[in-house]
């Protein structure tokens, strides 16, 4: 008897706590075929799951918190596989595997033959993307900057220097609290005429996604500190 083959839904998370218009109906299809979720923090998707499917029995899943520890959890991972259990992955904020945990763990499930489905959603990376009007045919998602003041110069410098040649959108991030400290360092170490795209609070009531010169820029700083934000630069 062939043994059942084992599902891997990708679910993605509301970048926005109350923005649940943003999640597609048949992810709750998803996590009904489902019995076992890999999840980055159990809490927060315990919670997420109840905001858009209030009938869900959280109880009668199987949990397993990825958080700092996806490589511990490729063990029991592969077990669920080999079990043809249904398997929902699921991060914080956007899709698993974006920016975000999973990949490891899908990578597992690749190795071992399972069915890897993918489900719409946001990502923030794309969001901001879409609306910056920078170049869609062509970019990079470079993650997080250095926090060293000289390293962190360095690397503005050489992703402007890149996307000059290229004429490529550099996309980056940075933990919230320090977004202003890394504006800061883009105003210093930027060309007047380089485009900066700075996306915050996508999807939220306090959206902002705005597309201005570095010089530009300099005539009036934003304020973003603990504000979730994407940053895209185009020399």
């Amino acid at each position: 008897m062939t043994p059942p083959v084992s599902t891997i839904y990708l679910v993605p998370c509301v970048l926005h706590e109350g923005a649940v218009e943003t999640i597609p109906p048949y992810v709750i299809d998803a996590v009904k075929k489902c019995t076992v979720i890999f999840a980055e923090q159990e809490r927060t998707a315990r919670r997420f799951f109840k905001s858009i499917w209030k009938e869900i029995v959280i109880d009668d899943y199987e949990w397993f918190a990825i958080h700092k520890a996806e490589e511990e959890q490729l063990a029991p991972f592969r077990q669920k596989i080999r079990e043809g259990k249904n398997i929902a992955i699921i991060s914080e904020a956007g899709c698993p595997g974006v920016a975000d945990p999973g990949q490891v763990l899908i990578g597992a499930a690749q190795a071992l033959g399972a069915v890897i489905k993918p489900l719409v959603g946001p990502s923030a990376i794309l969001l901001a993307l879409m609306a910056s009007g920078m170049n869609g045919q062509q970019f990079s998602f470079t993650g997080y900057l250095p926090i060293d003041d000289q390293q962190r110069t360095k690397a503005i410098q050489d992703i402007e220097g890149q996307s000059r040649k290229t004429n490529g959108t550099y996309i980056f991030i940075e933990t919230p609290y320090r977004n202003n400290a890394l504006i800061s360092a883009l105003l210093q170490t930027c060309q007047p005429a380089t485009r900066l795209c700075i996306a915050a609070d996508i999807t939220g009531p306090a959206e902002s996604i705005i597309t201005r010169s570095i010089s530009d820029w300099r005539k009036s700083i934003p304020d973003l500190h603990k504000r979730p934000v994407i940053f895209l630069l185009q020399a």
